[in-house]
């Protein structure tokens, strides 16, 4: 009664350790540009999922012959690799026997520059909800974005539509439009909250400040005395990178992603144009074979004798198979998450652009 109570609760958020998200920091940065992943254990706590410990997967075997394309593809693929399932299984059992959170809850990816909507994403995440665990989720780490001062750890998880239609595998036109899937239901993104213990908290408070290499000024009242040092009196404190007119080198490179995503979606559309431009020429031979078939037997039945078959067109005529739609969905929201990113490191270079418009525009200097 207890397991089903759980598991008709849906998932409403996502809590991770800060020890588990320094040890996803520190897997990602040591093996940074290429792509690390590692498993997730904790438990669920009315639709709370709680992230209390984690391990990395061994790092497979490549020659140094292969390129660093077929190296990320054999990276980004470890989470359901046979070796490695043997050894995830081994590993919860070794933390079972330690009277540790043992419950799979998902694995975790590291990825640059937020791409991280691929197809090797989306097939581990199918393997974790389909075999291991329903309510398992994927926890996604930029590495180039967190280098910068700003931790980016998202969860997600797919969608129980997007979930029905890659297990029938159809991703036509047709399927689609029954289901009404769009690349925005792929992925469902949940609420992160970072959790400290509070023997943790405890010991962060405790933690003894750098003593001061100069002489220290006597306070000059109570309240001075009062006073945190490390706490600045000012109520913005000066921040001269704020005054950078260069534009953000993460702009640049989110703008080329965007572009070659662009691309690719462009290829995809020009092979569904070819695809129905196929389609309609096989059509109207079969049109043709069938009109004049009808004039044969016409002639025949006139003639007294028995008709041809009209169904032999589907042996000499072969029509061509639709191409899946599926990369196109995925392409589809890569260009979303882009442009959120684009959208998002603008907002700081535009604000300073309109600030010195008059500076840098001939004329605009009243």
């Amino acid at each position: 009664m207890a397991d089903s109570a759980i598991r008709d609760t849906p998932l409403r958020a996502v809590q991770i350790e800060a020890l588990v998200v320094m040890k996803i920091i520190k897997h990602s940065s040591q093996t940074f540009p290429t792509i690390v992943t590692g498993s997730i254990v904790g438990m669920d706590v009315n639709g709370v999922l709680q992230i209390t410990n984690s391990f990395p997967f061994p790092t497979p075997d490549i020659p140094l012959s292969d390129n660093h394309k077929s190296n990320q593809n054999l990276a980004a693929a470890a989470p359901r690799a046979k070796g490695n399932i043997a050894y995830q299984n081994e590993m919860i059992k070794c933390l079972r026997e330690v009277n540790v959170d043992a419950q799979n809850v998902g694995w975790y990816t590291s990825t640059s520059m937020g791409n991280f909507v691929t197809s090797c994403t989306i097939e581990n995440q199918f393997f974790y909800q389909k075999e291991m665990n329903e309510r398992t989720i994927a926890l996604v780490h930029d590495v180039s974005r967190s280098s910068q001062g700003s931790l980016v750890v998202r969860a997600f998880r797919l969608s129980p539509t997007f979930m029905a239609a890659y297990k029938e595998g159809k991703f036509t036109t047709e399927s689609l439009q029954k289901s009404g899937l769009r690349y925005q239901d792929i992925l469902q993104e949940l609420p992160l909250t970072i959790h400290n213990s509070h023997l943790l908290t405890a010991l962060l408070h405790q933690l003894p400040a750098k003593p001061p290499t100069t002489e220290l000024q006597f306070p000059p009242n109570l309240a001075a005395l009062r006073q945190d040092p490390s706490v600045t009196q000012m109520p913005l404190a000066p921040n001269f990178d704020s005054l950078d007119l260069s534009i953000d080198p993460f702009l640049e490179k989110s703008c080329d992603l965007l572009l070659e995503s662009i691309e690719n979606h462009h290829t995809e559309l020009n092979n569904h144009q070819y695809y129905q431009r196929s389609l309609a020429r096989e059509q109207t031979k079969i049109t043709q074979w069938q009109l004049k078939r009808k004039t044969e037997n016409a002639a025949r039945v006139a003639a007294k004798q028995a008709p041809l078959p009209e169904d032999e067109w589907q042996k000499l005529f072969k029509l061509p198979q639709e191409p899946s739609r599926l990369e196109i969905m995925l392409n589809s929201r890569q260009v979303e998450q882009y442009a959120r990113q684009i959208d998002g490191f603008t907002a700081g270079v535009s604000g300073k652009m309109f600030a010195v418009k008059s500076n840098l525009l001939p004329g605009e200097a009243q």
